[in-house]
Order: structure tokens, then C-alpha cells, then sequence
């Protein structure tokens, strides 16, 4: 995992150095006072993919919506579930974000990089004869700490 985020940080520098030379000193002041993106939203449907940084991709394969449908008798509350793939440098890792689902979390670490839920839409379950709603997750990607660990 550190090694990954060693090449991710490396590529970055690489291309601020690169930037860096080609502008003059009144610009390279300018840009010094700009804080460094570390993180960043992406709103996705079942299907969507997202370039993450040059060679890693992020896919939203699968939404599991088991919520007890509005008018309907359940002995359960049921929750929603976010099925992701992470590819780059040749590794692919699946992880889930879920908010009440056991086992699950709404937050998770792979690969140098934090995925956190941030909103879903529908937020409620729809109703029992409804067709199915177009689903659309809000995700928060964040450059995890060095000492943090997969989860």
C-alpha cells in the first residue's frame, strides 16, 4: 500500500516539477499559495467508472438495495449497499460502502486512497409498485494518511 502511495505522490511531484519549470517566478509564487488537492467527490451510477489518477479507475459495479419498499409490511429494515472495483498498476481490489449493513462500512481504505459515502439518491426506499428508482451515489476520495491501513 505504501509502495502505491509512494508512485502516486512520485507521479504528482513529477508533473508539479515539470509545471513548475515552465512558468515564471510570479506565477510559481501564485501557485505555491494554492493548497494541494488532496481529495475529491464523484457522484456515479451502477456501471460509472471514474479515472482516479493516470492508471487507476474506480467502478461502481453494483447497487444492492434491500430496504423494506414504502407500504410494505417487512421484519426488517433492509439497507443499501455499493459494490466498487479499484484498478491500477495491474492489482484490482472489490470493496463495499454501506451505511447498516453488517459487515459493511461507509467508509474504507485501499490502496493509499479513503472512500467515504457522502449521499444517495434515492435517499429513501421507493415505493412497493414503483419501477426501480435511478440510483446515484455521492463518494468522497481522499488521500489516506501513510500510517492508515486497508480495511
Amino acid at each position: 500500500m505504501q509502495a502505491r502511495l509512494i508512485g502516486i505522490i512520485g507521479c504528482a511531484l513529477t508533473a508539479g516539477v515539470m509545471a513548475a519549470c515552465s512558468i515564471d517566478s510570479t506565477q510559481a509564487d501564485a501557485v505555491d499559495r494554492k493548497p494541494r488537492k488532496t481529495s475529491a467527490s464523484y457522484a456515479l451510477r451502477q456501471g460509472d467508472s471514474v479515472m482516479l489518477a493516470p492508471g487507476t479507475h474506480l467502478k461502481l459495479e453494483r447497487i444492492n438495495d434491500s430496504r423494506c419498499k414504502q407500504g410494505a409490511v417487512c421484519v426488517w429494515a433492509g439497507y443499501i449497499s455499493y459494490s466498487f472495483t479499484l484498478t491500477g498498476r495491474g492489482a484490482t481490489r472489490n470493496f463495499v460502502l454501506a451505511e447498516n449493513m453488517p459487515n459493511a462500512k461507509p467508509t474504507v481504505t485501499q490502496d493509499g486512497l479513503t472512500f467515504a459515502l457522502e449521499k444517495l439518491e434515492p435517499p429513501e426506499p421507493p415505493a412497493m409498485d414503483a419501477p426501480p428508482p435511478d440510483y446515484r451515489v455521492s463518494l468522497r476520495v481522499s488521500i489516506a494518511r501513510q500510517h492508515a491501513t486497508n480495511t
